[in-house]
């Protein structure tokens, strides 16, 4: 209006909201009471203390958005998707397919996504360890294998034949 002021008071602009809102089929949230030092996250749809979110200074009420724990999980869901175009489903998928345990090892739980860096296609799922170790030898398969071959007690001593340049057993 030209005095600044809306026609309506707020609760009868919320109301005709809400009708509007609903004729479109839409859902609108009740709006419940928050005790001071609270926020309600609108994920897990509880009222928390303002302990358990991040500070953000460009919100207009100072806090994040989500709770640390809803937060969380959202950039997790984030991530894999962003990374390996994986959904929260297509990973648990993969977990349950290899009933929850790494494709290496056999023994320890299966926590971190696997996958070819030239391609990034997807191979499993890993544990922390098995990841790392492959990732230590570059997922190059000859120098697995020379590994595997030195743990198991054959020695593969290369011999020098030019400055950098070893000659292998055959």
């Amino acid at each position: 209006m030209p005095d600044g002021l809306q026609a309506y008071c707020r609760e009868c602009a919320a109301e005709y909201y809400r009708q509007r809102q609903e004729a479109k089929g839409k859902r609108v949230r009740e709006r419940g009471q928050v005790p001071p030092g609270h926020k309600r996250c609108p994920q897990c749809e509880e009222v928390k203390p303002h302990s358990e979110w991040e500070r953000n200074k460009s919100s207009s009420d100072g806090w994040a958005s989500y709770c640390r724990a809803c937060r969380a999980e959202r950039n997790r869901v984030s991530y894999f998707k962003r990374k390996y175009g994986l959904g929260p489903a297509e990973l648990e998928a993969l977990v349950a397919e290899q009933r929850g345990v790494c494709c290496i090892c056999l023994a320890a739980r299966a926590e971190h996504v696997d996958h070819c860096h030239e391609t990034g296609r997807v191979r499993g799922v890993l544990c922390f360890s098995c990841n790392a170790a492959l990732g230590q030898f570059k997922d190059r398969p000859d120098v697995i294998r020379r590994a595997a071959a030195y743990v198991e007690g054959i020695a593969w001593k290369p011999t020098l034949v030019a400055p950098g340049v070893y000659q292998l057993p055959s």
